[in-house]
């Protein structure tokens, strides 16, 4: 072999090696997920953290998305599991494991996802942590999708209207609110919503404005009840496995939380408010009947009366001063930007 030879060989050997270091040293967070790809979760919230993530571990830790996993409340055992290393979920899918963050849920807060979103994330950190909720798992962030409202196959002038209708809702303080209008509530996760509108399975559903687009609800369910401020908010965390962030260096495990926390909950609640924002705007372009009025405001205030301290009740076995984290969420939230 001539020197010439030898130099390139060499080279490729390095170039190798090198290559081989960098494929080890890098290591894949693995996100599970439910929801359509080109929804906003997979679409921008994701790639969003996963940049933050590589660009705080420079590089040696990057995300995977991994696509049709299951039903949304399996992500909490998939992630304590191991079988993933993160993932999200809405808290009403799970009922009686998450109690505290519906606290966010509760009607007349009257803000948008964001603010909603930052003040839930003080509120755990402050009053609800120690009350274990996520044992088990790595809290990430905490966030809300924008107001609820009622998304119907046929149009509607009242929530009086519902009595009766079989609507879908997604758990948490949408039961409670569907039985206070005497719907027939029909629960599924929000892949089955567009097919089960389509069939005439159900005549309506409860979810934001950002899904007249997202989940094509504008071609399914072409009417809205508007409830001015909304009927209520969703809530869900996002949350990675400990042995995951235990298995890394200190130094990725505490770049990771250091775009995580109220920066990722705030980011998230963004996204949330920039779909519903783009929802509405698709949904009056393709001719939703989008039904907006003081008298669904007056209506709707008689009909969620009281939910807060339903809400209060039902969380004293968690130990912890309920009423005055409702109150500083109040506070946190009404006052976010200012």
């Amino acid at each position: 072999m001539n020197k010439t030879s030898l130099i390139k060989v060499t080279a490729a050997l390095g170039l190798c090696l090198a290559l081989s270091a960098s494929a080890v040293a890098e290591t894949v967070l693995r996100i599970a997920t439910w929801l359509p790809p080109g929804h906003i979760m997979n679409a921008e919230i994701w790639p969003t953290w996963g940049k933050w993530i590589e660009e705080a571990t420079e590089g040696r830790v990057k995300i995977k998305i991994e696509h049709g996993m299951g039903h949304p409340k399996s992500m909490f055992d998939l992630v304590e599991d191991g079988v993933v290393d993160a993932s999200y979920s809405y808290h009403g899918y799970v009922p009686g494991r998450f109690k505290l963050p519906l606290i966010v849920e509760q009607p007349g807060l009257g803000v948008n996802a964001e603010a909603a979103s930052v003040a839930l994330w003080r509120v755990q950190e402050k009053y609800f942590k120690e009350a274990g909720e996520f044992e088990g798992l790595t809290l990430a962030g905490l966030f809300t999708h924008g107001p609820g409202y009622v998304h119907t196959i046929k149009p509607m002038t009242s929530l009086a209207d519902l009595k009766g209708k079989k609507i879908r809702i997604g758990g948490g303080i949408q039961g409670a609110l569907g039985k206070r209008f005497g719907i027939t509530p029909i629960a599924a996760p929000g892949s089955k919503i567009y097919e089960m509108l389509q069939q005439g399975v159900i005549d309506g559903v409860f979810n934001p404005m950002d899904s007249q687009k997202s989940l094509r609800l504008y071609e399914v369910a072409p009417n809205v009840l508007v409830v001015p401020g909304g009927m209520y908010l969703g809530s869900f965390s996002i949350f990675i496995n400990p042995d995951f962030l235990a298995n890394l260096p200190k130094k990725d495990r505490d770049a990771i939380m250091s775009v995580s926390g109220e920066k990722l909950s705030a980011m998230a609640g963004s996204i949330w408010d920039k779909g519903d924002a783009i929802g509405l705007a698709f949904a009056k372009s393709k001719g939703v009947n989008v039904i907006d009025s003081k008298q669904l405001s007056e209506e709707f205030k008689q009909y969620s009366k009281g939910l807060d301290e339903e809400w209060v009740k039902s969380v004293e076995s968690r130990g912890v001063d309920a009423k005055a984290a409702l109150k500083e969420l109040r506070t946190i939230a009404q006052n976010y930007g200012e």
